[in-house]
């Protein structure tokens, strides 16, 4: 339990830098200096390559996780799961790459008319898909050696930082905006190098052939566990990227930019769950061993409460500066429902709590899949009937949508297969504070200058919701975390 809390402190830190450098990223500096075509053009690369990759790994990212204990040998270098998972991945990148050289002349001429940025850099896509498939599946096997930290500060950290690096060249025409295609896409090719050396250095990379009496006994779950990892896995990225490709194909490139650009302001609410989510499931998975429940429930209720809490805040500050988010990115004001959409989204999402990962833990894991995989076409179709209806803000209705279904599919069949249901009057409670200190902000008077009114009308909100909060002590952790910081705070001011 130590490393994995001190695997979850790192982790916890690695994802919020990441973030922030990622705003600074994505949320500033790009769509100030980068055409909405470029930042398209990126945003494409990125979605087509994970789409790819997560369905070459086939689904043994699952394997690795569910089933490598049964391999665990040190000594015998773990009987040869990882070269047997590497010509998995092998397998799937070929059957990837076919993929792509059949659809590549659809690619481009879907792109030409709007843009011909895509055209002249789909090259990239191959060498991305080959690099990113592989570090799927080398992070899931650094994982399953009990460290999650390595894959979390290479992609959720190091990836972003450089990019921050190349971007200020960029921006200082150190690099035109072909060589800078050239480096991000090293940025991205780099942490396969990376956490392949650190296995290297462990001495936990080895060719050495699958123990096959091994592999025989456990063949038919590889099997299931890989299959129904292929559903999960490649649904949940395609959910992520497909509405950004379908906003490409039908409004050009920079349509797919702005959209991007809006959607990564409002997935800004869904940040703080990544890390709690990590560390539920491993709480979870030992309650499942024994049964518990009630435990169960107990954990469920608490993460509805607390994310809905801090959910609501992150929306509510979002919202309330959509104007001067505007003022910085003028470009972008298209995006403004699809903002709007997203976050209103995500914060049903994190009021859902760990509900995903409760039914990923427990027996019903295939069910998730399933529901996964119609959560993408609900995706797809409801982007094919909104876009040409609402334009980008279609795209950002679509996801929405798409995802509030899901969460009430996964709500009532919690409440159906465990009876579990974890809103009271508190969640109502929240949500009325929510409402309240929203409307509030419209007797703050506008500041001219908008990073003064983000800073002013952000703080005056943040303690108005913080003290409303801790009144109504809808939160026993809440409550007790602010008390703990205000006798911190009085003991340093007494010395």
């Amino acid at each position: 339990m130590g490393i994995i809390a001190k695997q979850s402190i790192k982790g916890t830190f690695y994802t919020y830098a990441g973030a922030a450098i990622g705003f600074i990223n994505v949320g500033l500096l790009m769509p100030k200096f980068f055409r909405a075509d470029e930042v398209g053009l990126i945003n494409i690369l990125i979605a087509l390559t994970l789409i790819f990759s997560q369905f070459s790994t086939l689904g043994f990212s699952s394997v690795n996780t569910r089933i490598f204990p049964y391999f665990r040998d040190t000594e015998n270098n773990h009987n040869g799961i990882l070269s047997f998972g590497m010509l998995v991945t092998l397998f799937g990148i070929v059957l990837s790459l076919i993929f792509f050289w059949i659809f590549k002349e659809d690619l481009i001429k879907s792109n030409v008319e709007k843009s011909s940025l895509l055209g002249d850099n789909i090259f990239y896509l191959p060498v991305l898909i080959f690099f990113t498939a592989y570090f799927l599946f080398f992070d899931s096997y650094t994982k399953a050696l009990y460290d999650a930290v390595t894959g979390i500060f290479l992609r959720d950290f190091l990836v972003k930082f450089i990019n921050l690096i190349i971007i200020i060249l960029f921006i200082y025409s150190i690099l035109n905006f072909e060589t800078f295609v050239f480096f991000y896409v090293l940025t991205y090719i780099l942490p396969t190098i990376i956490i392949v050396a650190v296995l290297i250095k462990r001495k936990e990379f080895s060719l050495r052939r699958v123990d096959h009496i091994l592999f025989k006994k456990n063949k038919i779950e590889i099997f299931k566990v890989a299959s129904f990892g292929i559903i999960s896995g490649f649904s949940g990225i395609a959910i992520m990227n497909i509405d950004k490709y379908m906003v490409n194909v039908y409004l050009g490139l920079s349509a797919a930019g702005i959209y991007s650009i809006a959607f990564f302001f409002g997935m800004l609410v869904i940040i703080p769950a990544k890390s709690l989510r990590k560390i539920s499931s491993i709480i979870l998975s030992d309650a499942w061993k024994i049964n518990d429940t009630t435990g169960i429930k107990s954990i469920y209720k608490k993460s509805t409460i607390n994310q809905m809490i801090i959910g609501a805040l992150l929306s509510i500050g979002i919202l309330i500066n959509l104007d001067n988010i505007f003022q910085i990115i003028p470009n972008y004001a298209p995006g403004r429902y699809v903002i709007i959409f997203i976050v209103i989204g995500y914060f049903f999402e994190m009021s859902s709590g760990v509900s995903s990962m409760i039914i990923l833990s427990s027996k019903y894991y295939k069910t998730f899949s399933y529901l996964m995989l119609l959560t993408l076409f609900n995706t797809v179709i409801f982007n094919l009937i909104f876009i040409p209806i609402w334009n980008i803000s279609g795209a950002g209705f679509a996801s929405a949508l798409s995802l509030i279904i899901f969460l009430l599919i996964r709500y009532f069949f919690l409440l159906k297969k465990f009876k579990m249901q974890p809103y009271s009057h508190k969640h109502i409670i929240i949500l009325g504070i929510s409402i309240f200190v929203y409307i509030f902000n419209y007797l703050i008077p506008k500041n001219d200058n908008y990073i003064f009114d983000i800073i002013t009308r952000s703080f005056i909100i943040l303690i108005i919701y913080i003290v409303l909060i801790y009144i109504s002590k809808v939160s026993t952790e809440v409550n007790k975390y602010a008390d703990k910081t205000v006798t911190y705070i009085k003991k340093k001011l007494n010395r």
